[in-house]
């Protein structure tokens, strides 16, 4: 069989547009002589559309949309839909089969996740039963995402594995996905597709949503892959892409990952992405000379252009020469604007107006987040005059202790590197450097530091990076208990200090910008914990 795999990026709740996409896909495939068309999960509307599934006035429009798609389209078609049910009746996350000039089959999706990011229960009502279809003469089976992973690796057990009804039952069984990225996943979904094709004993045609929807990646990465291994065709990652595939004619594998080079595409289309999708042309954000500001510049750059990013250096009295001379090349091997604007006057200005509730206490904590929140006022201010917005530069390692600032440090409307623990920072900063020097050499071999006060440097509150980052993975992706920790090697008293950081700072997280997920459990809408709590951290 020919089928046209479509691969799309669109705006949730854009019915209009996802119309017009839908149409040309059609009509790409029609003309290259497909005899079937495949549209991602929930292309009707995007995933995840969330709680706007509560207005049901855009569910029934988006509904009526997919029954006029339905008397246009020549193709025989499949699309992920909201469908309504029955008047009153709960939602679904539906396959439907446009055919013949109508909504011919629908079926619904029979596992529902609601862990992690995935909150699926909270809107929709699994279906019971398997639907197989006939399409040019074959036998097609339908599911939607989850339904293939039962029996992988996911964090709950299922009672039931849509998987098995369908072996002998069907020619070719259609997944349609909007599963989100995080780094060693790709790996895993590829060999999930070709078990699920085995364990069938047929083709498995695969068709995943691409793109950056909020905090959420998405990276395509579709194709039919046979029940021996054989892949028949594989589409583009981290790009909108419809390609025809022949079930009879087998073709190339798709080439192994560079697990660096992915997270660098990922993380730039998750800042462009997010700024179109928002209606933002511009970034700004504040340049340090030290390592993370530099990565955040070079992915803004890569994601919008040297002219839609603007730097900010802003020296205090306890910025090294260096650090500025290195912000300053990085602006210039970027291409980008750089204003200097130093901070001394404005903090001698607010430590005059604070002389007296300060008086007789010692310098500390509260001196060193003044000038944070120097900072940040500063670039919110040009980000304000210049309809731009800001981004967060902070780091996964330096969010997950705390070491970071509320009303400074953090101000943005997005942190592209929050889920990037430090070291891995470092990794991607050399790979980005592979051809030419678009960091400052300087700015990756010197010891990370805020600058907030003489001398300092990050290890003064820290522990090494490479130590903080192998526990803060343990604890917070894989979920290992303190014991687990001490008994794999780490010290005692490492890992007490570490686990009491993490779990004392979830209030400054609660209030951090929105973070563009990489790993498996990301600060965000994947992590909910209460803030008025126990804390056995001690």
């Amino acid at each position: 069989m020919r089928i046209a795999l479509a691969q799309r990026n669109v705006l949730v709740a854009d019915l209009d547009g996802i119309a017009r996409d839908i149409r040309l896909c059609h009509d790409q495939a029609l003309a290259a002589g497909a005899e079937l068309l495949v549209l991602p999960e929930l292309a009707s509307i995007g995933y995840p559309p969330r709680d706007l599934l509560h207005r049901r006035s855009l569910v029934r429009t988006q509904w009526e949309m997919v029954h006029r798609l339905a008397g246009t389209l020549e193709l025989p078609t499949l699309i992920g839909c909201v469908h309504p049910g029955e008047e009153g009746a709960e939602l679904g996350n539906a396959l439907v089969l446009l055919a013949d000039g109508r909504v011919r089959r629908v079926y619904r999706k029979r596992l529902l996740p609601s862990y992690d990011v995935f909150d699926e229960v909270r809107y929709f009502q699994p279906g019971t039963e398997p639907v197989v279809v006939e399409v040019a003469g074959a036998r097609v089976a339908l599911s939607v995402c989850e339904d293939i992973w039962a029996a992988a690796l996911t964090p709950v057990t299922y009672e039931r594995d849509p998987v098995a009804d369908l072996v002998g039952a069907c020619d070719l069984v259609v997944n349609v996905s909007a599963s989100p990225y995080n780094a060693n996943k790709p790996a895993l979904r590829r060999r999930l597709i070709a078990d699920v094709a085995q364990r069938v004993g047929a083709p498995v045609v695969y068709v995943n949503q691409v793109g950056g929807y909020d905090e959420l990646l998405f990276d395509g990465d579709s194709g039919v892959v046979g029940p021996d291994g054989t892949w028949y065709g594989h589409l583009q990652r981290w790009r909108e892409d419809l390609a025809v595939v022949d079930t009879a004619a087998p073709g190339q594998p798709p080439a192994p990952i560079d697990e660096l080079a992915d997270l660098h595409q990922a993380l730039v289309t998750g800042i462009r992405d997010y700024c179109a999708k928002t209606g933002q042309d511009r970034v700004v954000l504040g340049l340090s000379g030290g390592i993370d500001s530099a990565l955040c510049a070079v992915l803004a750059v890569d994601a919008l252009g040297a002219d839609g990013v603007t730097g900010l250096l802003m020296p205090s009295m306890h910025s090294s020469p260096s650090s500025l001379t290195d912000a300053q090349a990085l602006a210039d091997n970027l291409g980008i604007r750089a204003y200097r604007c130093p901070i001394t006057g404005p903090y001698d200005a607010i430590m005059a107006t604070l002389d007296e509730p300060f008086a007789g206490t010692d310098a500390g904590v509260a001196e060193e987040n003044i000038q944070a929140r120097i900072r940040g006022t500063l670039v919110m201010a040009y980000a304000n005059k210049h309809r731009a917005m800001a981004l967060a530069t902070g780091n996964k390692s330096e969010l997950a202790v705390g070491y970071c600032t509320m009303y400074g440090d953090m101000n943005g409307g997005l942190a592209p590197i929050g889920d990037v623990y430090k070291t891995r920072v470092f990794a991607l900063a050399e790979h980005l450097n592979r051809e030419r020097e678009r960091i400052p050499r300087n700015t990756i071999v010197k010891p990370p530091s805020a600058e907030l006060r003489p001398g300092q440097v990050d290890t003064d509150s820290l522990p090494p990076y490479p130590v903080l980052d192998r526990i803060l993975e343990a604890y917070i992706e894989q979920g290992a208990a303190r014991e687990e920790l001490v008994a794999a090697g780490e010290e005692q008293s490492v890992v007490d200090r570490v686990v009491r950081m993490v779990e004392t700072n979830e209030y400054k997280r609660r209030q951090a910008p929105p973070t563009l997920r990489v790993t498996s459990k990301a600060f965000g809408v994947g992590r909910r914990l209460p803030l008025a709590r126990r804390i056995d951290a001690d």
